[in-house]
């Protein structure tokens, strides 16, 4: 451990390349990691998290050797972060390393997505000796019930000797996390930080004033309701005179509720410039209303911008888009685009092509474009900040069905208000909608957490890298210590201590009802066995056989006589006692529920591990060597094949499933693989597929997956949804060099979404390039170049 004296110095020389103090937060967090601890940060959106992963960056620097790894959840983080690092240390001292991505992977400093870390350290790679630091960006991304299971699989793997910064959004248990984070990685802080560095004004817009949510006389509770809203949100968005107080019922009768109490995009746009509340991010929770917000805004004829920031935005984007040939501008809507940019309006979602969303990105950053209208991932960890952030409502579409959206959803997209440095403080804006109730949104604006729940479970590919590693019980252990189990414990220890006091309670019952005459525990069951036979019975009536019948009355009479014969039956106080009987009875059965939880939570983990090795063994991926496992062939095949369809894909590479595939056949089959239809694709038509060697190869892996589906859940495991050939047809037909205008309309896919599915299409190819024998890998690596081109090759970064 360093001297006192040292500490202090390194984190004011740290402190005076700052253009901003230090918050409390902060110093604490940067103290702790130069106390040799890791920590963990929890802290609103905007708060300034990051300043404690570049201390750790600093502190990496400072050391001759030592290497820092950067880990985002996703890559458009991840090339920010990177040219971010650039411009404070060079391009020579970092790297990026994202599915399709490889640069200066031997750099001090590496940036990388989260995957890709647990990638190497399976692989123990060579680029983990002299690793220092691991900065976890947006580690609550752990709950994620996709990929979440990531997160924790690097926290537990990584080695002893390297220290986390866990960055996280203001969750509620920050402190139970930080005390798994303690058990699995050593000493760790936990600093957490509910204030703002800049303090948020919240209003409600109802017609054409702008309304404070919360009171804001100094001598209430700050999160009291501010009347004036509650009085204009039952009388139709007015503020009502003492006489129209007096006779509310003539005031309606008059009209007094107005039809319409929103404003247009554009009036709100003008209302926020006039208050000087520009920028401003406009969440509208779709991406059609997203583009369709904008139209509407040029449409008015709006204009936020002056002739020489005009002028600046086209020179700008001139040069961003100059290697995306003509043709293909016109496909992806550029001129339009333009047109918007240069007047201060924009959208920005996921459809949008990459170097559209990060010419935004940045055009906002400058204070050149003035108004964005975007879906929520804008709020997931883009450097982004605006004056203003605009609510127009509060519900969006899950996938299933519209919900509201949560407290911690409601604090990451406010918390994109306010500019450290620039603003006093940031404001968010609720668009007034009929029936929106005050006092509802003042409880989601003033609950700034929500719980951070595992969602870990093993996987096929984790499940032969661990059993190579370290065997059988090992690997039990391994996972036992996820934070997934630490939650189950947690939860067994709650339960155990409820059922204590429940087996208390019982005794106490079973004391109230004993009998002098007998065990009236027995003659209380033979009550309840009695009573539960007759309401069946009677339930019945009409629909049983007739020797269903004399059966349950020969089984009634027999209790009925047993029951007359039991000594407890002539008790004077039998009545009483059976009152307690039937407490101890109900209290039973809930006590016999909470030890079913106990036992089901009890090495939950460890039991998926153990159906899944079972589906492995069942294949030959593994099998049984005295009383341990060890991984098979084919298991070191899997071992290299990540994703959510490793084993399928470890399948037919093993049973030659793709062997006769071209180039282009193999990537249409990749994008099946990696595909996650939507609920509205529908069903796909085979009329459109590619012929020949393609459509046996897909008979072939269908087969295949409907095989391992069945024995899945044979397994006790829940299986897969079939492989959906929806886009393959588009893929082909790119992969052989296609106009990006008929595979747009192929695909039926914005540019962004395809761009989004042939890197995921490209990342797996990569893998069948390394781990498939022969032809097969290297027809993989012609169909990566294939695909790898026009659009989808553009980048900002390389």
């Amino acid at each position: 451990m360093r001297p006192r004296l040292a500490e202090h110095r390194v984190i004011a020389e740290f402190r005076r390349g700052l253009p901003f103090d230090l918050d409390p937060f902060q110093t604490a967090a940067c103290t702790a990691l130069d106390d040799g601890r890791s920590v963990l940060v929890a802290a609103p959106t905007g708060a300034g998290k990051t300043v404690v992963a570049e201390f750790a960056v600093f502190l990496a620097m400072n050391d001759p050797s030592a290497k820092v790894f950067y880990t985002a959840p996703m890559k458009a983080l991840s090339n920010q972060k990177y040219q971010e690092f650039v411009a404070a240390y060079g391009p020579d001292a970092v790297g990026l390393l994202t599915g399709d991505t490889n640069i200066n992977s031997r750099a001090r400093i590496v940036v990388m997505t989260t995957e890709v870390l647990r990638n190497m350290l399976y692989a123990d790679s060579d680029l983990l000796p002299d690793l220092r630091f691991v900065i976890m960006d947006e580690v609550h991304y752990l709950a994620d019930r996709f990929r979440g299971a990531v997160w924790e699989e690097v926290i537990i793997h990584l080695p002893p000797a390297v220290r986390l910064v866990s960055l996280s959004a203001t969750v509620s248990n920050a402190e139970e996390f930080g005390d798994w984070l303690q058990t699995v990685r050593g000493d760790t802080a936990v600093v957490v930080s509910e204030q703002r560095p800049v303090p948020l004004d919240q209003h409600i817009l109802m017609r054409t004033k702008l309304i404070d949510l919360f009171e804001s006389s100094g001598t209430s509770d700050k999160h009291r309701v501010n009347p004036e809203l509650v009085q204009m949100a039952r009388y139709g968005g007015r503020t009502l005179n003492s006489r129209q107080m007096k006779d509310v019922g003539r005031y309606h009768s008059r009209g007094g509720r107005p039809q319409e109490l929103r404003m247009d995009r554009a009036a709100v746009i003008r209302l926020l410039t006039e208050r000087n509340l520009i920028p401003a991010i406009f969440f509208i929770f779709s991406r059609v209303g997203c583009d369709a917000a904008v139209s509407q805004v040029l449409r008015s004829g709006a204009r936020l911008t002056t002739v020489a920031e005009r002028d600046e935005i086209r020179a700008f984007v001139e040069e961003r888009c100059r290697t995306i040939p003509d043709e293909d501008l016109a496909v992806l809507g550029y001129w339009e685009w333009l047109g918007g940019l240069e007047r201060g309006v924009a959208a920005h979602h996921a459809g949008m092509l990459p170097a559209f969303k990060e010419t935004v990105e940045e055009l906002f950053r400058r204070k050149l474009v003035k108004v964005v209208f975007a879906t929520e991932t804008l709020a997931l960890g883009i450097n982004m900040p605006a004056r203003t952030v605009v609510l127009e409502k509060l519900e969006k579409f899950n996938g299933e069905a519209r919900v509201p959206i949560t407290p911690g959803e409601y604090t990451q997209l406010t918390g994109r208000a306010g500019r450290r440095g620039i603003d006093v403080e940031g404001h968010s804006v609720i668009q007034w909608q009929e029936g929106l109730d005050p006092q509802a949104v003042a409880s989601l604006a003033s609950r700034r957490t929500y719980p951070l729940n595992s969602s870990f479970s093993p996987s096929y590919n984790m499940a032969v890298n661990l059993v190579a590693q370290f065997g059988r019980e090992r690997t039990r252990e391994i996972l036992e210590s996820s934070f997934a189990q630490f939650q189950a414990d947690r939860g067994v220890v709650d339960l155990a201590r409820k059922v204590r006091g429940q087996e208390e309670s019982l005794a106490g019952y079973e004391k109230a009802m004993t009998c002098h005459l007998g065990d009236f525990k027995e003659y209380s069951g033979i009550r309840r066995e009695l009573s539960d036979l007759e309401r069946k019975g009677a339930g019945r009536a009409g629909s049983s056989s007739h020797g269903d019948r004399d059966r349950r009355q020969q089984q009634l009479t027999a209790l009925r006589k047993r029951l007359r014969q039991h000594p407890c039956h002539g008790c004077s106080d039998r009545e009483a006692h059976a009152r307690w009987a039937e407490r101890w009875w109900s209290l039973k059965r809930q006590t016999d529920d909470l030890r079913r939880q106990i036992s089901s939570r009890t090495g939950a983990v460890a039991r998926v591990f153990d159906r899944v090795t079972d589906v492995l063994l069942e294949l030959g991926y593994l099998r049984v060597k005295g009383n341990d496992l060890v991984v098979e062939p084919a298991g070191r095949t899997l071992r290299r094949i990540y994703g959510e369809r490793d084993l399928l894909v470890a399948e037919c590479l093993r049973t030659g499933a793709w062997n006769e595939l071209d180039a282009a056949g193999l990537a249409a089959m990749a994008t099946a693989i990696v595909y996650e239809p939507r609920r509205e694709d529908g069903s796909t038509s085979d009329r459109h597929l590619p012929r020949g060697a393609f459509r046996a190869a897909l008979e072939r892996t269908t087969t295949l997956w409907s095989t391992l589906d069945d024995l899945e859940r044979e397994h006790r495991l829940p299986g897969s949804e079939p492989i959906s050939t929806r886009l393959s047809s588009a893929m082909n037909r790119w992969a052989q060099g296609g106009q990006l205008d008929r595979v747009l309309q192929d695909a039926d896919l914005a540019a962004g979404d395809f761009v989004r599915m042939a890197k995921q299409t490209i990342d797996l190819l990569d893998q069948l390039s390394v781990v498939a024998d022969g032809p097969l890998g290297r027809t993989a690596r012609t169909a990566l170049d294939a695909v790898r081109r026009g659009i989808v090759a553009y980048s900002s970064v390389a």
